[in-house]
């Protein structure tokens, strides 16, 4: 039971990472008014560098494929990760408004860690 909640939540995080990483790249998303001003600097200072966007976005749309197949998952999560560290950040430190969302993310990818830590030790063990 525990595996297809798992899966489940896993299927649910891919299309989610999916759709913002397909957002980036064809902005079908309205952007929401009245958003903080700190967060739209942001966003401006990002919008600066040309290659930084599409690169979170491609990262974003590979990681949420990796994640949604139990083989892949594990590769999937390491993808992502930088990402969600980003938007963690965000979310703690300009607008708190998506916090328990992103927390609520953060700890399905923390368990797919956790899941697939057996597959992590050979890559730490390079010594």
């Amino acid at each position: 039971m525990k595996q297809k909640i798992l899966t489940g939540l896993c299927i649910l995080l891919g299309l989610l990472l999916i759709n913002g990483g397909l957002n980036k790249f064809f902005n079908y998303m309205p952007v929401p008014e009245g958003l903080p001003e700190p967060l739209v600097k942001d966003t401006a200072a990002l919008a600066e560098i040309s290659w930084l966007i599409p690169l979170v976005g491609f990262a974003e749309v590979l990681g949420g494929i990796l994640i949604m197949f139990p083989r892949t998952r594990a590769l999937g999560a390491l993808v992502v990760f930088p990402v969600m560290v980003g938007i963690l950040l965000t979310h703690l430190f300009v607008d708190t408004s998506g916090l328990p969302i992103a927390i609520v993310i953060w700890l399905i990818l923390l368990w797919i860690i956790f899941e697939n830590r057996k597959r992590y030790i050979p890559l730490i063990n390079q010594a």
